[in-house]
């Protein structure tokens, strides 16, 4: 099931699934509350159909926190000539840093040098409290760019103001349920043209892996985000460019640099 947060034609906030290429309101809340319906009752609420192009997209979730992994792809560590790493390395996006599907990514004025990073994303749908982990935990997929200001990331030796830019944190457009990520085709293009090209297969970590470990650290919310980190090709973005990411099963998320 593909679920999407939106407004509709009447600028109302609205839950839907993607059928095709339409939207179908459904009639709830919220993501998690429509999820767990038809968990127990394989069973909608739909209201009517609504145009695609005729909503505005809103971020699929509303997170406590971001959580990142650093290198987890065997290829983009080939690429680096860097050791595959013992555990994941982690870091953290704020909230404030995230933007839809279609909205703009705002090039600082400090910085010289933008990247994009492609990156499936694990959406939580119930709480997983501190070191209570088990297998059976709820979450979701979508997708995620990690964009990051690498020359302030070099200069400050450290990440949080590189990767903390309002809008650098574009996510969506969707939430996938109930679907394997082991083996998914993922691409980044950047005016059309490719710039990463790869396959979850390639992880180092995998989704439950990542689960795992976070949980044993803290405490993650319904709603919170993992990053799962970024396959080989990471390169810089300009003014101007439209910059899509497109992975199997999910879709497309698809934004400009302003």
């Amino acid at each position: 099931m593909r679920f999407v947060r939106y407004k509709d034609s009447n600028d109302t906030e609205s839950i839907g699934i993607i059928r095709d290429d339409s939207i179908v309101k459904i009639d709830y809340s919220s993501i998690y509350e429509a999820y767990d319906e038809y968990c127990q009752n394989n069973y909608l609420k739909e209201l009517y159909v609504e145009d695609m192009d005729n909503v505005k997209f809103l971020t699929p979730t509303i997170p406590s926190k971001i959580i990142c992994v650093g290198l987890n792809y065997k290829d983009h560590a080939s690429e680096l000539k860097m050791k595959l790493p013992d555990e994941p390395l982690l870091f953290m996006k704020s909230s404030t840093s995230m933007i839809a599907h279609h909205d703009e990514i705002i090039y600082p004025k400090i910085s010289q040098q933008v990247d994009y990073e492609a990156e499936l994303a694990i959406v939580l749908l119930e709480d997983v409290k501190y070191d209570e982990f088990n297998e059976n935990v709820k979450f979701a997929y979508s997708i995620v760019n990690d964009v990051t200001a690498r020359d302030l990331q070099q200069k400050d030796g450290q990440w949080t103001r590189a990767k903390n830019f309002d809008t650098f944190c574009p996510i969506g457009p969707c939430l996938v349920t109930d679907m394997d990520a082991s083996n998914l085709d993922i691409k980044l293009e950047v005016n059309g043209k490719v710039r990463q090209n790869s396959s979850t297969s390639n992880m180092i970590f995998s989704p439950m892996e990542l689960i795992e470990y976070v949980s044993s650290i803290m405490t993650l919310n319904k709603g919170d985000v993992i990053a799962t980190g970024t396959p080989p090709g990471v390169g810089q973005l300009h003014k101007n460019d439209t910059v899509s990411i497109t992975i199997e099963g999910i879709g497309t998320l698809e934004n400009t640099v302003k």
